[in-house]
């Protein structure tokens, strides 16, 4: 019996060895088919892991340009399999600047965040963009020759290339063909702002004291004003840069000319207030609906509009004063942040080549009104098939070669902070241009002395 016992543990013992050599071999087994599983290496991309690499998109658009950039997105994901593009969509440019700050002090950025010019200016100006110089200087068909100038320097500091132009854009005037046929005014009234405003008064309807259809809508906020304060001559700073003169003639004259028309002469309106950029959209369909003759807003918004019953203009110049520029050509930026991993920096960079590779800025440019960004956009056959059949859409092409850059706001965007605030008071609570302006440029000189005195900081 005792021989049978020895001989049964015997054999349990012998159980458990093969029981531990097929886990074992199971184990061996199960490593290498997930070790065969692993990708290699995705060309352009310096990684080798089994997930595609998924990078955060901030964008601060909405309505059609929203749903616009989303196809976009959706596009890239479904042509490749390399990077996987999560679309964030912020309320509008500032918040999308204010969030990026944010994520930065927290050290959890986007891998990509498109910004408006003045905030893309600051970021990199503070040192919280990383710089896309290695990035463009391996990618032997980028092209960076290929990009318009004027939009490409604004992101160019100190030698680096700190963000690559998405889209361009400029405002310009839109305007109701029928009721300008209705009113007999010819599109040519609009070539002067002295014109624009007795049109704006023939063309505005009332009942009593009730406004039915106003004659022109600027967008609220400083950008129509700045623009028309530039084309009178106005300057942001001194020659020597110390010394801001936001205050000067030129934008007092400007500014006033906004002031009269909406609260004194009720020939103009402005929507303000809301989400995001629901003002913006409440300005387009005043005009759409017939209950304002024209209004100054974006390209972007030619994918908004009907062209059967609206045209576009470029800006006007000032009687007396044609050899100024008429706005200002704006570039919306693409930019990688600092602190962003190797690895999802150069997926951020497939995204960004996409984006601004020749073809698809000029999709772009053709579902928004935007700008293109490269000289070989404009020469596609797409492009140039729907610029013969829709003209509207070269009008801000035609005006950038009047425009001028986008100005630096040495005090990390401060002195726009103050034309914000002074936009505000002129277009909405009627403080006369002077006072406003006068004010800001107080706020913005002390500004611009802590930034010449210290530098920016986050």
């Amino acid at each position: 019996m005792i021989s049978s016992l020895r001989r049964s543990e015997s054999e349990l013992d012998f159980l458990k060895l093969n029981v531990r050599f097929y886990l074992i071999l199971c184990l061996v087994i199960m490593l290498g088919l997930l070790s065969a599983c692993i990708r290699e290496p995705i060309d352009g991309l310096n990684y080798t892991k089994t997930d595609v690499v998924e990078i955060d998109f901030w964008y601060g658009l909405s309505g059609h340009l929203g749903e616009t950039m989303k196809e976009f997105i959706d596009e890239y994901n479904q042509q490749q399999s390399k990077v996987r593009v999560v679309g964030v969509a912020q309320g509008n440019y500032e918040k999308t600047a204010q969030a990026l700050r944010a994520s930065i002090v927290r050290r959890k950025p986007p891998a990509v965040v498109l910004l408006e010019d003045q905030r893309m200016q600051f970021f990199a100006n503070v040192g919280a963009l990383s710089p896309l110089d290695s990035l463009i200087n391996v990618n032997a068909d980028f092209h960076k020759e290929d990009f318009v100038d004027s939009f490409l320097q604004q992101g160019q500091f100190k030698g680096n290339t700190y963000a690559l132009p998405a889209y361009g854009t400029t405002q310009v005037l839109y305007y109701r063909k029928d009721l300008f046929t209705i009113a007999g005014i010819k599109p040519d009234t609009l070539d002067t702002w002295e014109g624009l405003a007795k049109a704006a008064k023939k063309l505005t309807m009332k009942n009593g004291q009730e406004v039915l259809v106003y004659g022109w809508e600027p967008i609220q906020g400083p950008e129509n004003l700045i623009d028309a304060a530039i084309s009178r001559g106005g300057k942001f700073l001194s020659a020597d840069g110390k010394t801001v003169t936001i205050d000067g003639r030129a934008w007092i004259e400007a500014w006033e000319y906004f002031r009269r028309a909406i609260h004194e002469e009720k020939t103009m309106k402005v929507n303000y207030g809301g989400e995001g950029w629901e003002y913006w959209y409440a300005t387009i369909h005043d005009v759409i609906q017939g209950r304002a003759a024209g209004y100054t807003g974006s390209s972007g918004d030619q994918g908004e509009l009907d062209f059967s019953i609206i045209e576009a203009h470029i800006q006007p110049s000032w009687e007396g004063y044609a050899g100024y520029p008429r706005a200002v050509a704006h570039a919306r930026a693409l930019c990688i942040p600092q602190d962003v991993p190797q690895v999802q920096r150069e997926a951020a960079f497939e995204w960004i080549k996409y984006m601004t590779s020749s073809e698809i800025t000029a999709q772009w440019s053709i579902k928004t009104g935007y700008l293109p960004v490269r000289n070989s956009a404009m020469t596609t056959d797409s492009y140039q098939k729907f610029a013969e059949e829709n003209p509207q859409i070269m009008v801000p092409y035609h005006q950038t070669k009047l425009a001028t850059k986008v100005f630096f706001d040495p005090t990390g965007g401060k002195i726009y902070d103050a034309l914000k605030v002074a936009a505000e008071k002129v277009e909405i609570q009627n403080v006369p241009a002077e006072i406003a302006l006068q004010e800001a440029k107080e706020t913005s000189q002390g500004e611009l002395d802590k930034a010449l005195a210290g530098g920016d900081s986050l």
